[in-house]
């Protein structure tokens, strides 16, 4: 066989077959060893992006080669199906939002399987069908039961576009992490799951997850937040009937420099003054409009309002502190109230500058610094008391415990141990979620649906002809007889946020029976996930939920471990030039081309800024169609290239050039098979590379550096283009093409046949090493004169040091230097270095 290698055949014609083998149908009851490799499962947008084949490239090369390591490997695939991304296409297109999501899903299956994944399509799952979702009912009336599920009213994130509720991690700089909108404060009756009862569990879990990156590690253990304090009550003077109020505080030692109290403005005592005080009212009001996350009160402008209620300093019954309500203390943080100290606190010391608060040191450097003034930011550091009557020179932890033992002696507060973690608010208020099922009812409170009603199905008769919740309108489906006394009821119209949805989709792909969620013998055979990809991006939201949900299962005898994920790999992001056209609108890479040094839109002519290199979106419309690319260069140079330019935690930039390159060595590799012959005759340099590039490559797998794999198959190529035709040159073509075949494998299953290898490639066993052939028989001698490198040589390993100084003394550009003068001296270390002394 001649010619190119065809990717248009060649594609089609090996994933039938694997299709028809069933390939990569995992088997539990296989006694290999078990390895589940799995990418975090996407949204069912209707189009893959470069960020998703990057993506599951990474754990499809994970996965084949495990296969042919000889492992059973679990590698599948489904749909984060449910959200508002789905309800929303339904407003705007007039359809049913599953309609739109099954279309969806359909269309990005045919896609991936374009690219040849290894994927066990046999397990695929999408959170939108009653098959699933009715499991995950029985799993939140599990934890219902065991009290790990409470409803109460709470303040909390609304999305004003998307019309729900979010999470605290789901609101990124003051705005909804799907629609952009700023969000705004409420209060609503929410469902929540107690991930606090957890907090001290999954900060000391991270120390044991050492595949794990340092960065989402830290990243979740700040916002567990565990810290060591003391909280305590101030008495008022003003507020009838309220005598004190509590607070929390880290910094105990700093407890001297207090300026003013803080309460949220929907702690009690801020309504009552905003009872009978206007102004008091209105502030209330317009902290209402602002979102509750913390990034956003810790940047927004601190607004307050001095209300006529005292605090008595505990410490001081003289010492009075004014009382503020204040826009960036939350009820449902910590008291819901604080004490400022604006000498040693950012937030604080913005405070009291506004509204003109003394500004007291009680920290310093040394006792002699006590009369520094603080100018223009507050000084957090620790060092000694000062200005603290009785702590005065303590180290600030000293005067900490101090503070803390006085409060506990004298009965006005309690040193504690608290968390930034707060429970996981679940409820969202729109349709196209998993119906949470409990029964309203006036007589007997909120009942759990009788298991055998579930799954609680979401009605397709709906209408979004108008904002809000469409099932709070659909009266056959919401109102039902209370399953404990029979009476009038109603069901619960919130759904489940979608991040319950994947807190345990991987225990559902590693077993799937009819009649439970999953069978714990059959998943523990494949759990935890051996190795888990995806965006750092989750690093505080599903990551954490996934984590808390498969510990809460553990709890109540569901699943036998505490950790879902072994392994984690964030990789990076696929980037790309962006354009701007003269109106400041954005351009696709195909609406523009480039003039010399200028970049020009194609239909009008008109110049294009070039803007900087960005992760790829749909808002900057910097996105590649992977479809294009394929049908022009196939699947193995899109995936070769997605692997080669750069390390895989790194972003990588789309280039053109790139593909191209990719595409060159598909040929290559082609090329060499379709040549071989099986000449007689033996190459011991190029046996040494043969088994050197299999140890480097199977090193680079295992640590996840595609990068350097691939770099390694390049200098394998090059080593046997170069060579002579041999027996060793047909052997390291097939080890090539074994060693690829992850990575490339319509290439290598099709190179493998017209190697005239029996069976697919993928079914072939990885090649072996021999460590011996590792250890390099010739090393390269620096030759110097004086000191000064002036030439190299190759030399046998060992060489005797009289060898040695024949083979240097011998060199050309050595003899030219000495003149034919002896040498004063000669200096050998072996195996790496002589330096002649002229």
């Amino acid at each position: 066989m001649t010619g190119r290698f065809d990717p248009a055949v060649a594609d089609v014609r090996w994933q039938a077959r694997w299709e028809e083998s069933q390939s990569f149908v995992a088997d539990t009851a296989s006694p290999k060893p078990k390895t589940y490799v799995l990418e975090m499962f996407p949204y069912p947008s209707g189009r893959i992006h470069m960020g998703h084949v990057r993506n599951y490239t990474m754990g499809d090369v994970l996965a084949r080669f495990r296969r042919m390591q000889g492992h059973e490997v679990l590698h599948p695939m489904g749909w984060d199906a449910f959200g508002m991304p789905a309800e929303n296409a339904a407003m705007e297109r007039g359809v049913h939002p599953g309609t739109w999501t099954r279309s969806n899903i359909d269309s990005m299956r045919a896609q991936l399987k374009r690219i040849g994944f290894a994927l066990d399509w046999s397990r695929e799952l999408a959170t939108c069908d009653p098959e699933y979702y009715g499991h995950e009912q029985e799993l939140f009336l599990d934890l219902f039961e065991a009290g790990l599920v409470y409803r109460k009213e709470s303040e909390v994130n609304w999305d004003p576009v998307d019309m729900t509720v979010l999470a605290n991690e789901q609101v990124i700089d003051g705005k909804g992490w799907r629609s952009g909108a700023l969000v705004e404060r409420r209060r609503l009756s929410q469902w929540f799951l107690k991930i606090t009862d957890f907090a001290e569990e999954l900060l000391a879990g991270l120390g044991e997850l050492k595949g794990w990156p340092d960065k989402v590690k830290l990243m979740q253990e700040n916002w567990i937040g565990k810290s060591r304090g003391l909280q305590f009550h101030f008495r008022l003077a003003g507020a009838e009937p309220i005598d004190s109020v509590e607070v929390f505080t880290t910094r105990p030692d700093t407890i001297f420099g207090a300026s003013f109290v803080a309460i949220a403005p929907t702690h009690p005592i801020a309504e009552a003054v905003a009872a009978s005080d206007p102004e008091a009212a209105e502030l209330i009001a317009e902290c209402r409009r602002g979102g509750t996350s913390a990034a956003e009160i810790e940047t927004a402008e601190k607004k307050g309002y001095h209300t006529p209620v005292e605090a008595i300093h505990p410490l001081d019954p003289d010492w009075r502190l004014p009382v503020y309500i204040a826009n960036f203390v939350l009820m449902d943080y910590g008291t819901g109230a604080i004490f400022g100290v604006p000498a040693h606190d950012q937030r604080d010391f913005e405070f009291a500058t506004k509204y003109k608060l003394p500004i007291r040191r009680v920290v310093a450097r040394a006792v002699e610094d006590a009369d520094q003034p603080i100018v223009g930011e507050a000084e957090s550091d620790h060092g000694v008391a000062v200005n603290s009557k009785f702590l005065d020179g303590l180290a600030t932890e000293q005067a900490a415990a101090e503070i803390i033992s006085r409060a506990e002696a004298e009965g006005w507060g309690q040193g504690t141990t608290t968390f930034r973690l707060r429970d996981w608010g679940v409820s969202r208020q729109r349709y196209w979620g998993t119906p949470i099922p409990i029964i309203h009812c006036d007589a007997c409170g909120a009942v759990p649906v009788p298991r055998d009603q579930l799954p609680v199905i979401l009605p397709e008769d709906v209408s979004f002809d108008q904002p809000g919740n469409p099932l709070d309108r659909h009266p056959n489906w919401r109102n039902v007889p209370c399953p404990s006394c029979g009476g009038e009821a109603r069901r619960e119209t919130d759904t489940l946020d979608t991040f319950v949805d994947s807190s345990w989709y991987f225990m559902r792909f590693a077993s799937q029976p009819a009649d439970k969620p999953f069978d714990r013998e059959a998943a523990e055979q494949w759990l935890p996930v051996d190795q888990y990809i995806g965006g750092v991006e989750h690093a505080i939201l599903h990551l954490l939920y996934a984590r808390f949900w498969t510990r809460a299962l553990n709890r109540i005898g569901r699943i036998g471990m505490s950790e879902p994920f072994r392994g984690l790999f964030t990789q990076g992001m696929v980037t790309h030039e962006t354009y701007r056209a003269g109106d400041g609108s954005w351009l696709s890479p195909d609406e523009v081309r480039r003039d010399g040094d200028d970049w020009i839109h194609i239909e009008s002519g008109a110049p294009v800024t070039l803007g900087r290199v960005e992760k790829m979106s749909k808002s900057k419309r910097n996105t590649i169609d992977p479809e294009p690319i394929i049908a022009r260069y196939g699947a193995d140079a899109v995936r070769w290239f997605m692997l080669s330019d750069s390390p895989p935690e790194r972003d990588l930039e789309w280039s053109e050039g790139g593909i191209e390159g990719a595409a060159r060595f598909v040929q290559r590799v082609w090329r060499l098979a379709v040549a071989d012959s099986r000449a007689d005759g033996d190459d011991e340099a190029l046996e040494r590379k043969r088994h050197r590039a299999v140890a480097a490559v199977t090193e680079a797998l295992e640590g996840l550096q595609f990068n350097k794999a691939v770099a390694q198959l390049y200098e394998l190529t090059t080593a046997i283009e170069k060579a002579k035709p041999s027996a060793t040159r047909s052997r390291a073509i097939r080890t090539l093409v074994q060693l690829a075949a992850p990575a490339a494998p319509h290439l290598a299953e099709e190179a493998w046949a017209v190697l005239g290898e029996t069976g697919m490639v993928v079914d072939a066993p990885w090649p072996e090493f021999d460590a011996a052939m590792l250890v390099e028989d010739q090393v390269t001698l620096a030759i110097q004169v004086n000191g000064k490198l002036r030439d190299t040589l190759d030399a046998p390993r060992g060489l005797d040091r009289g060898a040695v100084e024949a083979l240097a003394l011998g060199s050309e550009k050595v003899q030219r230097l000495l003149d034919g003068n002896p040498p004063r001296k000669v200096i050998v270390v072996p195996d790496r270095l002589v330096n002649i002394v002229a």
